[in-house]
C-alpha cells in the first residue's frame, strides 16, 4: 500500500464517495478513501433514496437544489445510471400549524428558485391516488424532487474518483489518527499507516468515534429506522410522487412494481442495532388506515433497517475543526444526507482548497452547539 496521502476520507457512503470524487476531479493528488466494509454498506444502502429541495432551512434548500442539478447530470458526468425518477415530493398537511409552516417554506423555496407550491387536498389525491383526503387541509408539492438508487450513486462517484486518481481501500478500518501537537500527521489503519496532514470525516453514525480520535466533539447519535417493501401494486401510476403524511411521517414511493414505505418510530432509542422488528408495525398500520387505507391490503414482501445519524437540532455538521489542523467533517445529516451528497462534496472540496463554497456553511459548524446557536430543520421525515 502506498503510505502517503494528501487527504484521507473516512467512510465510504455517499458523502465520502462524493468528497473523494470532487477532490480528485479538482486535481488533488493522492486522495485516499478508507471504508471498513463495502462501499455504501452503512446508512447509504439503507436510505429510501428520496431527493428534494423542500426544506425549511435556507442552507438545506440550497444544498438540496444544487444536488438535484447534479443528480440530473449524473449519468452524463460519471457514466452511471442512478434510476432517477423526477416525480416530485408531496407533503400532506393535516393541521393549521403544518400548513402555516409549509406556506412559509414554499415562499422561501420559491425565492431561491425552487418551483414548490401549495395545492389542495383534491389536487394531492390526483397526484397520489392511494391517499385519503379525510382531515387533510392542504399539501405542498415540488415537481423537481423525486428518488433514485443510493448504491448506484456511490458506485458512480467511486468509479469516477478512481478514474481521477483517487485510491479506495475497502475492508480497511481506521484505528487511530496520529497528531503532533495540534497537527495531523498520519492515519492508522488495519492495512497500515498512511502519512497525511488532512482527515475528512464522512463516517455517518460512526462519526463521533472518529472525531474523538482528534479530540473533536461531533454530536452524532445513531438511530434505527425501518423500511418495508410491498408486493406489486396493480395500475400504479408511473409518476407517483414521493408521498409523505407529515403528521405521522408515513411515506411511500414506487419501488419496481411495488412500493417502498416507512415512517419514524417514536419509541426507537439511540443505538447501533440494525436488525428488523415488528414493534413499529401497529403504528405504521394506524397511519396507513388514517391517510392511505389502500396500503393496508398490500402484502409486505421485504424490508430492512438502517441508521439515521441524528444531531441535537436534526441538521448537518459541515465544516473544519478549529482545535486541530485540517480535520474536516460532513456528517449528522439526520435523514437528508443522501440527497445532499453531491452538493456537500463540492462544499468540502472548496473548504479543503481554501475556496469560497457556493453556500456559506459556517452556521452548520459542529461548534454551534457550544455557542448555543442551533440551526433546526422543520421538514423532517
Amino acid at each position: 500500500m502506498k503510505t502517503q496521502a494528501s487527504a484521507v476520507v473516512i467512510g465510504g457512503g455517499v458523502m465520502g464517495a462524493s468528497v473523494a470524487y470532487h477532490l480528485a476531479a479538482a486535481g488533488v493528488p493522492d486522495v485516499v478513501l478508507v471504508e471498513r466494509d463495502e462501499l455504501a454498506s452503512g446508512s447509504t444502502s439503507k436510505a429510501a433514496g428520496g431527493v428534494r429541495a423542500q426544506f425549511s432551512d435556507e442552507l438545506n434548500i440550497q444544498l438540496g437544489a444544487r444536488s438535484l442539478e447534479a443528480f440530473g447530470r449524473f449519468e452524463a458526468e460519471t457514466g452511471h445510471d442512478i434510476d432517477l425518477h423526477r416525480v416530485g415530493y408531496l407533503f400532506l398537511l393535516s393541521t393549521p400549524e403544518e400548513v402555516a409552516s409549509f406556506e412559509a417554506g414554499v415562499r422561501l423555496q420559491n425565492s431561491l428558485g425552487v418551483p414548490s407550491r401549495m395545492i389542495t387536498p383534491k389536487e394531492a389525491q390526483r397526484l397520489s391516488p392511494l391517499i385519503s383526503t379525510d382531515g387533510l387541509l392542504a399539501a405542498a408539492f415540488s415537481p423537481d424532487d423525486g428518488h433514485c438508487t443510493p448504491e448506484a450513486v456511490v458506485q458512480g462517484y467511486a468509479s469516477a474518483a478512481r478514474a481521477h486518481g483517487a485510491r479506495i481501500l475497502r475492508h480497511t478500518e481506521v484505528t487511530g489518527v496520529e497528531l503532533h501537537g495540534d497537527r495531523i500527521t498520519a492515519v492508522s489503519t488495519t492495512l497500515g499507516r498512511i502519512a497525511t496532514d488532512t482527515v475528512i470525516c464522512t463516517a455517518g453514525p460512526w462519526s463521533r468515534a472518529v472525531g474523538a480520535m482528534v479530540g473533536v466533539d461531533l454530536p452524532v447519535q445513531p438511530l434505527r429506522r425501518q423500511i418495508a417493501v410491498t408486493e406489486p401494486v396493480p395500475d400504479l401510476p408511473p409518476d407517483l410522487p414521493m408521498t409523505i403524511d407529515f403528521t405521522s411521517s408515513l411515506y411511500f414511493h414506487t419501488e419496481g412494481p411495488g412500493l417502498l414505505l416507512g415512517m419514524s418510530d417514536p419509541d426507537e432509542r439511540p443505538g447501533f442495532a440494525t436488525d428488523t422488528h415488528d414493534r413499529w408495525i401497529p403504528a405504521l398500520y394506524a397511519a396507513m388506515e388514517r391517510r392511505a387505507p389502500a396500503l393496508l391490503d398490500l402484502r409486505r414482501t421485504g424490508g430492512w433497517a438502517g441508521l439515521y445519524e441524528i444531531t441535537p437540532d436534526h441538521n448537518a455538521l459541515i465544516g473544519e475543526a478549529t482545535s486541530v489542523s485540517r480535520f474536516l467533517y460532513a456528517t449528522g445529516f439526520s435523514g437528508h444526507g443522501f440527497l445532499q451528497g453531491p452538493a456537500v462534496g463540492e462544499v468540502v472540496r472548496d473548504l479543503y482548497l481554501g475556496r469560497v463554497p457556493f453556500v456559506d456553511v459556517r452556521p452548520l459548524s459542529a461548534g454551534r452547539f457550544a455557542a448555543d446557536a442551533p440551526r433546526p430543520e422543520a421538514n423532517l421525515v
